[in-house]
């Protein structure tokens, strides 16, 4: 369950990175939309669901996860990072009208997902993160060793 959240949302996040990169274009037909929902989001989305459990295996690969003695920090920093460009890719494509705000010269729609960014990884954490934990057993032989 964990995987699928992740991945869905790594296939948003290049969704609207794609769209809020050529909606701005002065291509008429990247500005379709259905419901204002952009066709090209709809589209891209799709093609990014088959390629997002691959874009996340590439960044454990080059983070070095499977390596790491303790995973837990790092896998905290990937969730963390998934929500909070996901957040800004929301505003980016739907939300443009929360864009102008800032505070103190720093843009609110930056701000606001760091900050739930941080509470949705520590909630996301406690409900899927399972730490291999020493049974009994393991710790009894360790101790005569």
């Amino acid at each position: 369950m964990s995987r699928t959240i992740q991945n869905t949302l790594i296939a948003f996040i290049m969704a609207t990175s794609v769209t809020a990169l050529f909606f701005q274009s002065n291509l008429q037909f990247m500005k379709a939309e259905i419901y204002h929902i952009p066709v090209l989001f709809i589209v891209i989305f799709i093609l990014s669901l088959f390629i997002a459990e691959d874009v996340r295996n590439s960044f454990k690969k080059v983070l070095w996860f499977e390596k790491r003695k303790d995973k837990r920090p790092i896998w905290q920093v990937g969730v963390g990072m998934i929500f909070y460009f996901t957040q800004i890719g929301f505003v980016e494509v739907f939300a443009r009208g929360l864009m102008p705000y800032d505070l103190a010269g720093m843009p609110m729609y930056l701000i606001i997902p760091f900050l739930n960014a941080f509470l949705l990884t520590v909630i996301f954490e406690e409900i899927f993160y399972v730490e291999k934990r020493d049974t009994v057993e393991q710790v009894k032989f360790k101790k005569l060793k």
